[in-house]
């Protein structure tokens, strides 16, 4: 049986949300998509706090910096600085092209910084990108 990769979107906009779901449904490979809407949920999530005490750890978050309640990059910080979460990769996947926030997600260990397209077809690429080497390649390490 082929295990499927857990994703987090992290993820305020409700277009980048269905886009985000309908891109990545697409996908050959199995996978399970999770989404919550600000960086306390995200938090709560990862770390099993009501109401996600069940919610299972992800393979790998997709978080948006810009998000209401804590941003996306205390949130990084925040898995970052966590034994029991570090090893979660995590690519930050946002709408700024600033210089600083690319440095500054690099600085507190993101995976990875991609800007989001503003157009369906640069959706689908993030999404096969995603699919080629996060699902399809890369080995997570153990709970």
């Amino acid at each position: 049986m082929e295990t499927r990769v857990k994703l987090l979107l992290v993820e305020d906009n409700e277009a980048d949300v269905e886009l985000t779901q309908a891109k990545l449904k697409s996908c050959k490979l199995l996978h399970e998509l999770f989404v919550v809407r600000d960086g306390e949920e995200a938090m709560d999530f990862v770390c099993h706090r009501p109401p996600f005490e069940s919610a299972p750890r992800p393979d790998l978050i997709l978080l948006d910096l810009n998000l209401p309640r804590k941003s996306g990059r205390e949130v990084l910080h925040d898995i970052k600085s966590d034994p029991t979460l570090r090893r979660i990769p995590v690519v930050v996947l946002t709408s700024s092209t600033a210089e600083a926030d690319i440095l500054r997600s690099y600085d507190l260990q993101a995976s990875a910084y991609v800007t989001k397209p503003v157009d369906l077809t640069g959706f689908g690429k993030i999404a096969r990108a995603i699919e080629d080497f996060w699902i399809a390649l890369v080995r997570y390490p153990p709970e």
